[in-house]
């Protein structure tokens, strides 16, 4: 069972980008391993959070099944993904008024673990620091974040006031810790860009028995 930390979190699933390099439309919904990728992420996020919501700049109705608060970003214009974890920070704040974190992931990441929440919080509380970030293989992924709801302001004013747009140059502002990951038998964060990429998922899928998440 996922262990809960005893700090509430909200979960931001960030679906807002254009899928450009997949001709457009929702990655989240495209399968691997007889699911959709925004499935296999609700299964595996929604137990180490309280509470979920998807955010999303797109026509929301083919969402409307999978039953999460649809939320479109504060900034208009794709403003990209520190746009969304800006949004799932006052969504948070607005709904959940106990919750001090986030995190945030993406949609595209079938094999996000299940202990990722647990970690992020544990390297945290061991160093202090109000953000933490996954990794993996030495690669950072910064989309992956757990965010102190203390930092609302400030990310609010560098996207808004300042227009920052990639997430580093945000974080790195600040106290940052780092969990590792390992990728072996595979990276948790491969993420999907490429039809390339998607029969490399489903490969995984089957030769790892993640089907369903």
């Amino acid at each position: 069972m996922t262990e809960r930390p005893e700090s509430p979190v909200v979960g931001v699933i960030l679906a807002g980008g254009l899928a450009r390099r997949m001709g457009g439309g929702h990655k989240g919904l495209l399968e691997v391993g007889g699911q959709s990728l925004l499935a296999h992420v609700m299964d595996r996020i929604a137990p180490q959070v309280d509470g979920l919501m998807l955010n999303l700049n797109t026509d929301p109705a083919d969402f409307q099944a999978f039953g999460l608060p649809i939320v479109r970003d504060v900034v208009e214009g794709h403003a990209g993904p520190l746009a969304g974890m800006l949004t799932g920070m006052a969504w948070a704040r607005a709904h959940y008024p106990d919750a001090r974190w986030i995190l945030s992931v993406a949609a595209d990441t079938p094999f996000v673990p299940h202990t990722l929440v647990q970690r992020l919080m544990a390297v945290a509380r061991q160093e202090r620091t109000p953000l933490a970030l996954a990794r993996s293989g030495g690669r950072l992924h910064p989309v992956f974040a757990l965010c102190s709801l203390e930092l609302l302001e400030d990310l609010q004013k560098a996207v808004v006031t300042e227009g920052v747009r990639k997430v580093m140059d945000w974080t790195d502002r600040h106290p940052v810790a780092y969990a590792d990951f390992p990728v072996s038998p595979f990276d948790p964060f491969f993420n999907i860009n490429t039809e390339a990429d998607l029969r490399a998922a489903e490969e995984l899928a089957r030769s790892h028995n993640l089907e369903g998440g």
